[in-house]
């Protein structure tokens, strides 16, 4: 009993089709960063290799994802996914993503890739620093991708998180005016809802 040519591939289809990519690109680096506090701490190298291969992996799985399931000529949201989150609240877990998300995702993917090659000379609390890039691609990733109001302030509350640590922790001498900017954000982002 075997699998002929034709099951292979109408499975294959299947998987492709309803595979949660945005999902596993949301997902996978905060999920890879919260195991960066069980390597062990031999110096930093073992962290920022860790580092670079996640952003490493992860960009080259976006890229895949985007080259192969995305269609350019398709103006609509591709790539959907839907999922009860929370049900008292109709909260969902809403995916999708269409051309001007493509770019921001790409971009954020190559950008945090080069950032973390960057961060190169960081020694102090090296793993808390590399956590925090892994969660603030993981949230950034999820922003751009988001179709749903509450999920998109959350993702965007959880960037600001590790953006401020990441400042407040390892910015350079004007730490305090770009520690003040995203505080500034939040601010003006709410005056519309609250007004």
């Amino acid at each position: 009993m075997g699998f002929s040519g034709q099951n292979v591939s109408c499975l294959y289809y299947f998987i492709m089709s309803y595979f949660p990519w945005l999902t596993i690109l949301v997902i996978l680096p905060i999920f890879a960063g919260s195991l960066i506090f069980f390597l062990p701490h031999k110096g930093n190298k073992i962290a920022r290799w860790y580092t670079i291969s996640i952003c490493s992996l992860e960009f080259l799985l976006m890229t895949y994802a985007f080259c192969y399931h995305f269609q350019l000529e398709d103006p609509l949201i591709q790539l959907k996914e839907d999922s009860k989150w929370i049900d008292v609240l109709d909260f969902h877990w809403r995916l999708g993503i269409d051309g001007l998300s493509l770019g921001s995702i790409l971009l954020t993917g190559f950008i945090t890739t080069l950032a973390t090659l960057a961060a190169w000379p960081v020694t102090r609390n090296s793993r808390l620093f590399y956590f925090l890039m892994l969660a603030m691609y993981s949230s950034q990733i999820g922003l751009f991708s988001s179709r749903d109001l509450l999920l998109f302030f959350i993702m965007w509350e959880l960037e600001l998180i590790p953006i401020y640590l990441l400042l407040s922790m390892w910015g350079g001498g004007e730490r305090g005016v770009c520690i003040q900017l995203p505080s500034l954000f939040c601010i003006l982002q709410a005056v519309p809802f609250f007004s």
